[in-house]
């Protein structure tokens, strides 16, 4: 989630345009393909699509076609691979070169945003799509939905404020959208929410565009515009229940193949991951976006920051697993870290009484159950090899591995 790229507007103008077609998505040098990774491998390219007839046509007006082999003899396109009108339509869509996946929504009517505006970071659009609803994109990166949104905000503000007793003070970085903010404050036993978050304007477009754009109003939250890793660095020790980081990736893919910090990256730096063991309270939990194990080098990612936070002192680091069908390939996670110095953590049937209570007084969830409270840690094998096997720190495995 939240794979931004915060460009200079002035040396990264918005194209005419919105979308690169795909000779363009193939070749990295070409000036309109946002780049995003994470390894000397091939980088991950995402943009915001209008797959209109121009996607169809190249220079000469020769069509596209699926395979060389599939061109006619003149290098015309068959019948049979022009597109219809729901490949025509304007989307939204992403493309990732390191496995050759693509996925894509198409939008409602021409495709124009209901509302856009340029931050002093970022690119900002709401677009809006028959399925999916209403889109946050940031940067030509999708955010969230309002169809699917639930899973990924529920999940990773549930599993760590179940997993400690009485969550009474909680920070929340980065998540500008208010979802995460939003499901923290159902909970009964929450007195205070520090939010902080590097863009004031995405926290002002979802307030005003998305259901959950209240949940500032709550007197119980602070809002800060602020960078995260400084605000951390500056905050008391033993301060927090629980902290959950909602970040995007640390760095991205130069023109020139070489690898460019964002300004995310000291949120997964050693230093940042040492304060907010630092600041939080013993046997409190911290949840971060961790990315998905679908994609090479975030599964090299996921394992690497698992080694680093049980090194640091974390008592436990568990990659969870949640489905979302509008990012990319459908899945992706969190690492739920438990510092030391609480033994009597939630059981089984405390967590469903908690859920069972916030049901009754109307602040239910539509993803998270108290069944993923544990499952959602259940991985397929290879995943969990990958992950857990060769790890020297005792993890949650069993012996046969």
């Amino acid at each position: 989630k939240m794979r931004v790229t915060q460009k200079d507007p002035a040396q990264n103008p918005t194209p005419a345009r919105f979308f690169p077609t795909l000779p363009e998505l193939a070749n990295p040098k070409m000036p309109t393909a946002t780049m995003i990774g994470r390894r000397p491998t091939p980088p991950l390219l995402f943009a915001l699509a209008f797959l209109g007839p121009a996607l169809l046509k190249i220079a000469g007006g020769v069509g596209l076609a699926l395979a060389s082999s599939d061109a006619a003899p003149d290098g015309s396109t068959p019948p049979e691979l022009v597109a219809d009108d729901a490949v025509t339509a304007p989307h939204v869509g992403e493309y990732i070169a390191e496995t050759g996946f693509y996925q894509s929504i198409e939008l409602e009517g021409n495709g124009e945003p209901l509302y856009a505006t340029r931050s002093e970071y970022q690119e900002i659009r709401v677009v809006d799509s028959e399925y999916y609803g209403k889109i946050l994109v940031l940067d030509g990166v999708v955010q969230l939905t309002e169809r699917d949104a639930d899973s990924y905000n529920e999940m990773m503000a549930h599993i760590p404020m179940m997993a400690v007793r009485e969550p009474k003070k909680v920070l929340v970085i980065g998540g500008g959208d208010g979802y995460v903010l939003s499901e923290v404050l159902k909970h009964p036993f929450v007195v205070h929410v520090d939010h902080v978050d590097l863009d004031g304007e995405v926290v002002k477009v979802c307030r005003d565009h998305f259901s959950w754009g209240k949940a500032w109003d709550d007197p119980r939250a602070t809002l800060h515009i602020a960078d995260g890793a400084a605000f951390v660095r500056n905050a008391p020790d033993e301060t927090y229940d629980v902290i959950i980081q909602d970040s995007s990736d640390p760095w991205t893919w130069g023109d020139d193949g070489e690898v460019v910090d964002l300004p995310s990256g000291v949120l997964y730096s050693k230093d940042h991951f040492g304060n907010l063991l630092r600041i939080l309270k013993p046997g409190g939990a911290l949840n971060f976006q961790a990315e998905t194990f679908n994609i090479p080098s975030d599964l090299e990612g996921i394992s690497e920051w698992r080694k680093l936070v049980l090194g640091l002192g974390f008592e436990s680091a568990r990659y969870g697993s949640l489905t979302i069908s509008s990012y990319p390939t459908g899945q992706i996670g969190f690492l739920l870290c438990q510092k030391p110095g609480d033994d009597d953590a939630p059981n089984r049937e405390a967590i469903q009484k908690r859920w069972d209570e916030m049901v009754r007084v109307g602040n239910g969830t539509t993803y998270y159950q108290p069944k993923l409270q544990t499952s959602s840690f259940d991985l397929p094998l290879w995943v969990e090899k990958s992950i857990y096997f060769n790890d020297k720190v005792k993890s949650h495995l069993s012996d046969e591995f």
